[in-house]
């Protein structure tokens, strides 16, 4: 099996929806974007360009995450340095960023942008694939919001690309190294498969490109951070007509109403759309679409926001494995069909993770029972993705080990799901606010998709999903999202993680969607197979009617409700004991009933709920006097079929002839008698109603009280997370990209070193003079060529010790000579012969190193018999 990066941790994983932040009081203290830029192997070399051609004066701070050996010390800051005017400086703890200023990440830390500072952590595990890009850029979208840039340079793996997509998600622009420019374009790549690039440019040009968004007229005002994207003022006032315009462009291109969708994200969308495309009105950018198809497309695809990932929010995953699955299972017999549905499912990554969450829950019963799950989602470009089963290394992230070692197969540097689990998974393009829905579903998973919804359509979405599910089927939400005021609908089953399961109502709201116009020939289609239906359905419907007249007229009054005393269905004629009461319209079986049966109704249905029995109660007067009858009372616990729920019928019916002369018997006896026993009767309804009061406070404080818990606990992880913020997180790095890294700073380092040793060459050649240099062991380091006859030396000598090699010069004590300097610090000066008899004066100095270390000695000749023989004569 070949390795693979481990999983991201769970914070980054978590939810994408940011809390609102308080709206700046000022544009200029906060309105400067920050540009995140990541890179790995060959980055350095790219970085070097973009900042050579970047000005000066762009108004952004910039920040480099490069990854880095964390053995090795590095000078990133000091090569980019050289390459612009703006001050570049190591990254410090707690360091606030500035305009026009350069943040290089030091080796062996992780960096996060917090309230615009830059917080420093320590790699927890300082070997494996590194995840520092996404790290940062995550919060870097989390903090600046639509100010925040992201830019992914050459490198191996595929580090950045769920970054970008956060801070795509948040407004903010992405830019990616082209395939021309990249030295490695593993992470590049990889960004832009997963669709989460805006601009695929060469260094040279992203440098250019950041130049003129920084130009934008809009800019500032769309770069104002997060907390801009939440001012009340309007972003177009100049043409609110056009955004209709825009819409209508839209619906007519892609087949989808955004009227009715959430404003202020499709109002943020078609801002960044007009900064990318340079463009500064949107009476302009409404020109551009007109003419240019294409430009719609991208803008339909820049609204639908993709943005998924395999088990994303595993606690939600282990919660429908370990809860919901297995009550869906125990409900099909053999030879049964479990049925899912997924709207919005981009990619396909929760697809799948739901369809690997069934086969590990089904177990051996796999080969008994039928899965299908539907992934359905507006862009076609997306479905097509999905339906394939590719998906890059970043993408697996959060699979584990096992799984995608059972589920999955490598192949060509991706990995595709195996073909059981895609066969049990449909996909198709589906709106659905406006398409006809699936039905007979055990399980729609709806996640994040309701919160870019208008209030209308989602109003509109929730009858359509309890339509499709089968009774006691489960709604599964966002974290940020709720069933609203559709509580009569669907009842919650694990409120911390949003799963809900659909009630049986009387009155089932209205389903609306708009269906495709069907051509006449299925419309004479249709009507031919309603005449055959309604033939065939005569028969039955004789048989229906005749069990409804024998119900109403023979049958014995009552209700069905559910534990919730809530009134589900009405059977035959139950006025005598039921009215509704004034007010407020209420299907409360205890609103309704007359006061008379209030508490003998509520003990009865208390008992048949705690203990799920048959609970009958006889002999209960209603009314007084003349006017009094007797009543008895029973409810009958009932369940149906693929369906967890509980239901009662309350039958309410008038004691026989012979129990009403029991009574009028009684009336003839002592009145103080009666009075007793009609006291003790009352007595003893009384208390069974006040005990069971009792027992329903106290199962609600147990609830509130269990919900208290629940918030506190909610409250202390909220806590937690905000400081585990500012601390480290589990970093990986991959030794390869270190090892590339390191190796293009020994290159640079390497370059001026050679351009060193040149300029040295070339000065010691142009010397006229013998000289040699020694270190404290006296072995050669260099030497000019005059000093190669002088001292008896060859090119290849460089390297040997010189008390090894006879000199050309009587000088017996050379060795010693050359110790004495080293040693004493002070310089030798002494008058020599070579053996053909010519004098040189021998100069011995301290090799001093810049440090002002003594690191050998200098020895110089200087030709000094032309002085010696003009002595002699003389």
């Amino acid at each position: 099996m070949p390795k693979r990066p481990k999983p991201r941790s769970k914070k980054i994983e978590k939810s994408r929806e940011r809390p609102a932040k308080k709206k700046e009081s000022t544009k200029s203290a906060e309105s400067f974007a920050i540009v995140g830029v990541g890179g790995s192997a060959g980055g350095l070399e790219s970085m070097l360009t973009l900042f050579k051609k970047l000005p000066p004066d762009t108004g952004m701070a910039f920040v480099i995450v490069q990854h880095l050996s964390p053995q090795q010390s590095s000078s990133l800051a000091q090569l980019i340095g050289r390459t612009t005017k703006m001050p570049v400086r190591d990254i410090r703890h707690g360091v606030g960023v500035q305009p026009n200023h350069v943040y290089v990440l030091p080796p062996n830390y992780s960096v996060t942008l917090n309230k615009r500072a830059l917080r420093l952590s320590k790699y927890t595990e300082p070997h494996g694939p590194h995840l520092t890009v996404d790290r940062f850029f995550d919060s870097l979208a989390q903090d600046a919001g639509t100010a925040a840039i992201g830019v992914v340079l050459s490198g191996t793996g595929a580090d950045g690309t769920l970054g970008l997509a956060t801070i795509k998600l948040e407004g903010g622009i992405t830019i990616a190294e082209s395939e021309a420019s990249a030295k490695f374009f593993g992470m590049p790549g990889s960004a832009i498969s997963a669709g989460s690039v805006d601009k695929i440019l060469p260094a040279k040009a992203i440098a250019e490109e950041l130049a003129k968004i920084a130009k934008h007229p809009d800019w500032p005002r769309h770069a104002s951070g997060k907390a801009a994207a939440q001012e009340e003022r309007e972003p177009f006032p100049e043409g609110a007509d056009e955004l209709g315009k825009i819409y209508f462009l839209l619906k007519q291109r892609s087949r989808v109403d955004f009227a009715n969708y959430k404003h202020s994200t499709l109002r943020r969308r078609i801002a960044r759309r007009m900064i990318l495309q340079q463009v500064e009105s949107i009476e302009r950018y409404v020109e551009i679409l007109r003419a240019n198809p294409r430009e719609v497309d991208e803008l339909f695809n820049e609204i639908l926001i993709h943005v998924t990932g395999f088990f994303r929010d595993a606690a939600t995953f282990t919660a429908i494995k370990r809860s919901v699955l297995p009550k869906i299972i125990r409900n099909k017999k053999d030879d049964g069909e479990i049925r899912c549905w997924v709207p919005g499912c981009s990619t396909g990554e929760e697809v799948y993770s739901l369809a690997i969450c069934m086969v590990e829950a089904l177990g051996k019963e796999l080969a008994n029972v039928k899965v299908q799950i539907f992934g359905t989602d507006l862009s076609e470009p997306m479905v097509t993705k999905a339906r394939s089963g590719f998906f890059s290394d970043a993408a697996v992230k959060g699979v584990s080990e096992e799984r995608l070692r059972r589920f999955f197969t490598q192949m060509d540097g991706s990995w595709q799901v195996n073909r059981n689990i895609r066969d049990m998974c449909t996909f198709a393009r589906q709106n659905v606010c406006e398409d006809p829905p699936f039905s007979r579903l055990d399980l729609i998973s709806c996640r994040n998709v309701l919160i870019y919804l208008g209030p209308a359509l989602q109003k509109k979405c929730f009858p359509i999903f309890h339509y499709a599910l089968n009774p006691g089927g489960f709604l599964v939400l966002g974290n940020s999202e709720t069933v609203g005021g559709f509580n009569d609908l669907f009842t919650m089953v694990d409120r911390k993680q949003k799963i809900y399961a659909k009630k049986i109502v009387p009155n089932p709201p209205a389903v609306e969607f708009t269906s495709k116009a069907l051509s006449p020939v299925d419309v004479e289609a249709g009507q031919r197979f309603r005449v055959r239906q309604h033939e065939r359905d005569l028969g039955v419907e004789v048989t229906r009617t005749a069990d409804r007249l024998l119900l109403n007229n023979y049958a014995p009054a009552g209700v069905v409700i559910d534990a919730d005393m809530q009134v589900l269905h009405f059977r035959g004629r139950t006025g005598k004991y039921i009215e509704h009461a004034p007010g407020a319209a209420s299907l409360n079986l205890l609103d309704m009933v007359h006061g008379g049966l209030a508490m003998d109704v509520r003990g009865a249905v208390h008992k048949a709920v705690k203990h799920g029995i048959n609970v009958r109660k006889e002999g209960i007067e209603l009314g007084h006097g003349r006017d009094a009858v007797v009543i008895n009372i029973e409810v009958v616990p009932f369940r149906i079929p693929a369906a967890s729920q509980q239901w009662f019928l309350v039958i309410f019916e008038e004691a026989p002839a012979r129990d009403v002369s029991k009574k009028g018997r009684r009336r003839t006896q002592d009145p103080g008698t009666m009075e007793n026993e009609r006291l003790q009767t009352e007595l003893r309804s009384t208390k069974e109603s006040l005990q069971a009061i009792i027992e329903e406070q106290e199962a609600t404080n147990e609830e509130l009280k269990s919900a208290n818990e629940e918030i506190e606990s909610s409250n202390e992880e909220l806590q937690s997370t905000n400081e585990e913020l500012e601390t480290a997180k589990e970093e990986l790095q991959s030794t390869n990209e270190e090892l590339t890294t390191l190796n293009e700073e020994l290159n640079t380092r390497h370059y001026e070193t050679t351009q060193a040793n040149n300029d040295l060459n070339n000065l010691l050649s142009s010397i006229n003079i013998p000289i040699v240099m020694v270190d404290n062991s006296l072995v050669i380091r260099r030497m000019t060529p005059q000093a190669e006859k002088a001292f008896n030396l060859i090119p290849t000598d460089v390297g040997r010790r010189l008390s090894d090699i006879k000199p050309n010069i009587d000088v017996p004590d050379l060795a010693e000579l050359i110790r004495k300097v080293v040693d004493t610090l002070t310089t030798c000066d002494k008058e020599v012969r070579d053996n053909a008899g010519r004098w040189w004066s021998l100069r011995i100095r301290p090799y001093r190193t810049g440090e002002s270390k003594i690191d050998g000695a200098v020895i110089t000749l200087v030709d000094i018999d032309g002085v010696k023989k003009r002595g002699v004569k003389g």
